[in-house]
């Protein structure tokens, strides 16, 4: 009875006789040499499968989610974390614009988890090929306007060529644009590109490359411009911009047509000329004394007589006012009649005084007019398409939307209808798909863990049928089913490391030369990416080996229960 205690609770035996199991010594008959050399095929392909499973389970984890951080990163390195546009807009690159509140943006940045917060607005566009390229081609992209405070950092480790811009003018034309655009159009570093706009009229600008830039995320690259925003702003012609001109023509009594030009808004404008607002947009003038006008110039939707600065925006108007000035000095004999010269076709003739077109003079007769204009500073600048924020967290992106929203919604100095989206809202369908990865994985690690977990199974009872003379003796010294059991199954679990072991070895092994030499490449326009990306996680293949040696001893459990029905008066004289 003592024997039989100590053989079932000593595992320091337990692991001796499972460590002589694995040398030749352990066959105690001599007519079994032949069956244990048969085993040994059966035990070395159990142990393969199980280094084979490893390996690809390690390699599986570590493509799927090399493959799931890289799109994302990429994704997010295009856009933000989180994105708060106007409501109702459905893509964030057709959104209407949005009120700039430096207010609401310095509360953006107090908010816990929030890293960065920054200002863009998109604007279609249409670029021209290189002009000595014979066959003329054209591309649509879209501009992304950012401003000085733009985080550049995702584009420094992709940079190809030249800088990233610095927008040191105000009207700086830099742009960085990506390789697969320069290609298509035969662009270079340095060049001016011609692009084209599609509003009331075609409109043309010029930009200059300063830098070039490759992601391989095709989708992306082959869209994506990056300018100053002020340009963006003026192109989608958000708020208001206005001048004074004098026309070329005359009115019928020979006296100066004064007229407002305006631009941006809802269309719907109304002038104020120093009385008011009214809906007249010029009128006729002899000077007789030095003047300054003054216009300021807003929209409307319903009542002409709703005062600036009115919050109910509905009725009133929807858009800061923009103040320009023309200032006129009369030389000569003030109180003279107006008697302008002009050409053969009757269009005035002024004396320009300076390049841009502002300064001029007019010969008026007995009297000379001194113009200058000076065009308002337009209203577009308050103006933006979208704020795009950044997070701490990725993985807790969705509390951040939720705490953002709240934010939004109870700020009493934030009067606008905005809508706060996370990048996963904004790219559902690329980001549904790179779940779906995550199903693929599940069923590949569930295969390769069955697949392991049968042969090892089939190794056991092999196992078990070359020591059936060692089972009946071992039951015969007191050994009862447990305790040969708990042998078996720490000798099988031993094989089972060693399958691990080389596992991953050769896993990781294979892994860490992809990462490093990037031996397999894949095609961006399918997959996104130009080579199969390894992300290595410990935690994971930790979890993975553990989970594989605790899965398969429990499995195996099963299998060795045919101990119990050995019968060691039988067993003993079995050849």
């Amino acid at each position: 009875m003592y024997f039989r205690i100590r053989m079932g609770n000593n595992w320091n035996v337990i692991f001796f006789i499972a460590k002589k199991l694995q040398r030749k010594q352990a066959v105690v008959d001599e007519s079994l040499q032949g069956t244990k050399r048969a085993a040994k095929p059966i035990t070395r392909i159990a142990v393969l499968s199980i280094s084979l499973a490893m390996v690809v389970n390690i390699v599986t984890i570590a493509v799927v989610e090399g493959f799931q951080q890289e799109v994302s990163r990429k994704v997010i390195g295009f856009g933000s974390h989180i994105s708060i546009q106007k409501e109702g807009e459905i893509s964030l690159r057709e959104s209407e614009p949005l009120m700039r509140n430096p207010t609401f943006e310095k509360l953006l940045r107090k908010i816990n988890g929030v890293t960065h917060v920054q200002s863009v607005a998109y604007k279609p566009a249409l670029i021209q090929s290189r002009g000595n390229v014979a066959q003329k081609e054209i591309l649509g992209v879209v501009l992304k306007g950012v401003d000085k405070n733009y985080d550049w950092s995702f584009f420094k480790s992709y940079l190809k060529e030249g800088k990233l811009p610095t927008f040191k003018e105000r009207a700086s034309t830099e742009v960085l644009i990506s390789k697969r655009i320069a290609n298509d159009l035969h662009y270079k570093l340095g060049d001016t590109i011609n692009a084209y706009f599609v509003k009331q009229r075609p409109i043309q600008r010029q930009f200059h490359i300063v830098g070039i830039y490759e992601t391989g995320l095709e989708d992306f690259d082959k869209e994506l411009v990056f300018c100053y925003l002020p340009q963006v702003q003026q192109l989608n012609d958000w708020g208001i911009t206005s001048e004074i001109l004098i026309d070329d023509t005359l009115s019928p009594y020979g006296e100066l047509i004064i007229r407002a030009q305006v631009s941006g808004g809802n269309g719907n404008y109304r002038f104020d000329w120093g009385e008011g607002y009214e809906k007249y947009a010029g009128f006729s003038i002899c000077p007789t004394k030095d003047t300054t006008i003054r216009l300021i110039v807003s929209d409307y939707w319903t009542f002409m007589d709703e005062p600036a600065g009115s919050l109910d925006a509905r009725d009133g108007e929807t858009t800061i006012p923009d103040t320009t000035y023309l200032k006129i000095k009369v030389r000569g004999d003030k109180m003279a009649f107006c008697n302008f010269k002009v050409d053969s076709e009757q269009k005035l003739v002024r004396k320009f005084l300076d390049q841009e077109g502002y300064h001029y003079q007019l010969n008026g007769g007995q009297k000379t007019l001194d113009v200058e204009s000076f065009p308002g500073k337009g209203s577009f600048s308050e103006y933006i398409g979208s704020y795009e924020l950044s997070v701490k967290d990725f993985s807790d992106i969705e509390n951040q939307k939720f705490k953002i929203r709240k934010v939004v919604a109870y700020n009493p100095d934030f009067q606008q209808q905005v809508k706060v989206n996370s990048i996963k809202d904004n790219q559902r369908d690329l980001f549904v798909w790179l779940s779906f990865l995550d199903i693929n994985l599940a069923i590949v690690l569930i295969l390769m863990l069955v697949i392991g977990i049968v042969n090892m199974g089939s190794a056991l009872l092999v196992l078990i049928l070359v020591r059936t003379n060692f089972i009946g003796v071992l039951k015969a010294m007191g050994g009862n089913n447990g305790f040969v059991r708990k042998i078996f199954l720490v000798h099988i679990g031993q094989l089972i490391l060693k399958g691990m072991i080389w596992g991953n070895v050769v896993g990781i092994g294979l892994c860490w030369l992809q990462y490093q030499f990037h031996i397999i490449p894949l095609d961006p326009k399918v997959y996104y990416l130009n080579t199969v990306p390894i992300e290595f996680s410990l935690l994971k293949i930790g979890v993975l080996n553990c989970i594989t040696l605790g899965v398969c001893l429990i499995a195996l459990f099963v299998p060795s229960l045919l101990i119990s029905r050995i019968n060691p008066a039988k067993s003993i004289r079995f050849k």
